[in-house]
């Protein structure tokens, strides 16, 4: 029985192999039904009115407190926090001392010496890992750190706050409506307290799906009274209450590349063997799953830097950060580009009409989110076969009519409307995961297009973190 991370890995004859057996499915979305409606109009109602995002369930927020809580974060991130007050939230992305990238989750300023991170566990854990891990002077952080565990990891269901998104055209009509007067003109990423049917709110200027927003989140005592409160204020302006289904795609159309693989398999530095003692073997790392035609000769295949994900402008080397050596390496190098696969109509038609025949059968889409495992690479193809990059995420958008997909490629094969070719489907007929049915692979042609692919995300809104990684003072 393995206790920890290391001691798991040590067990798996490839780590590779390991990762793409691994029984998880994508992640789970609990708390909200599949769909409210059906995932075409909540799909719609972003671009068109707006919607409700109910993030109160699936996604871990850790609360660092301290003195030095300041000093630990900005230690663990690559970007800047020049200017980072209180009543300000960032992006926060950490990488390991070899410079891959390990996550990204949002950073709140909540009040002095107060801090709280909300999003996917990696970059989590790196923190609660440092926070008791010596600094490089041998001396420990002076931090406190408190993890509210999503719902799926829970047994008691009750959260320490719950937090909503209100999104789309109409979000400052809903939100000033809720609460009876103005709602604040917020610059993108700063806060302040507003008040929803007698409750105190803290409101995010935010961005998701490309559209203008909020972010609204409180104590778990005050759920039922704010959500009833913004249900109520949109009636009369289209609101739509957003599914499990619908919300994993939103994505696409912003641009945000929600699943990067940690970079907590390998590397040699103490930091890292450390890690790899202090995590459990049921941590993040030691229970994710990979997917996809892209099966590299080594775990490292599938580690990326800030600037294959579209991060590289916001690393910054104004502050002494773990990673920043390796990075300041690898400035110069050539890194792949994020860009959006328009996946061609014909093709998806073929792919979807073999369900019907007898005989072979690519792998199947689901609707509106294909993702099948935690972590999606497939292989990017030119016209010559050459393999120059890989598949993210992928799935359908009702607002564009299209299939999508996040890639990220050579950046000399990167040309707008240039077609190259998706490998859709695992080799050798698939893994032992439980979404994965006997298939064949096949190739789908695809267009080479921007990313943000929304002209929405793109052009209005241009400074979404989901669309830019860009966050208040980055």
């Amino acid at each position: 029985m393995s206790d920890n991370l290391q001691q798991k890995l040590d067990g798996q004859s490839s780590v590779v192999d390991f990762l793409r057996n691994q029984q998880a499915g994508p992640n789970v979305y609990p708390g909200v039904p599949a769909e409210y409606s059906n995932w075409r109009n909540e799909q719609r109602a972003w671009a068109k009115t707006a919607v409700l995002f109910n993030q109160s369930y699936h996604m871990v927020e850790l609360y660092v407190r301290g003195p030095e809580a300041m000093a630990l974060l900005e230690y663990t991130a690559i970007n800047s926090f020049k200017g980072f007050a209180v009543n300000k939230a960032k992006q926060y992305v950490p990488v390991t001392p070899e410079g891959y990238v390990i996550g990204d989750v949002i950073l709140f300023y909540l009040a002095e010496e107060e801090f709280s991170l909300v999003g996917r566990a990696p970059a989590i854990e790196w923190v609660e890992f440092h926070a008791q891990y010596p600094k490089p002077d041998g001396s420990k952080w002076n931090v406190t750190v408190e993890r509210d565990e999503r719902t799926a990891m829970r047994s008691d269901g009750v959260r320490k706050n719950y937090r909503f998104q209100l999104q789309g055209p109409n979000a400052m009509k809903i939100l000033s409506k809720a609460m009876g007067t103005d709602a604040p003109d917020l610059k993108f990423f700063n806060m302040a307290h507003v008040d929803i049917s007698g409750k105190d709110v803290i409101a995010l200027r935010h961005g998701m799906a490309g559209q203008p927003g909020y972010e609204l989140f409180g104590p778990w005592a005050d759920y039922k009274t704010v959500h009833g409160a913004l249900v109520e204020a949109g009636k009369e302006y289209g609101l739509e209450l957003v599914g499990g289904r619908a919300y994993s795609s939103n994505t696409l159309e912003s641009g945000w590349l929600p699943s990067p693989l940690p970079a907590f398999f390998t590397g040699d530095s103490q930091m890292m063997k450390d890690f790899r003692a202090w995590a459990g073997a049921d941590s993040y790392a030691g229970k994710c799953s990979i997917g996809g035609s892209y099966v590299p000769d080594s775990i490292e295949g599938y580690y990326l830097t800030p600037w294959d994900i579209g991060y590289g402008h916001i690393v910054k080397f104004d502050h002494d950060f773990v990673g920043r050596e390796a990075l300041e390496k690898m400035a110069g190098e050539t890194h792949k580009q994020k860009v959006t696969l328009a996946l061609d109509n014909e093709d998806m038609l073929r792919v979807l009409s073999s369900l019907y025949a007898n005989g072979d059968r690519a792998k199947y889409f689901e609707f509106p989110s294909a993702v099948y495992a935690m972590h999606p690479f497939d292989e990017v193809r030119n016209a010559d076969g050459k393999v120059i990059g890989v598949s993210t995420w992928v799935g359908y958008s009702s607002n564009e009519g299209k299939m999508l997909t996040l890639a990220m490629i050579d950046p000399a094969e990167v040309e707008m409307g240039k077609e190259v070719k998706l490998v859709w489907g695992e080799p050798n007929g698939g893994t032992s995961k439980p979404t994965v049915e006997p298939h064949v692979q096949t190739e789908i042609k695809a267009v080479i297009s921007p990313v943000p692919y929304s002209n929405v995300a793109r052009t209005a809104y241009a400074d979404s973190w989901r669309a830019t990684g860009v966050g208040a003072n980055s």
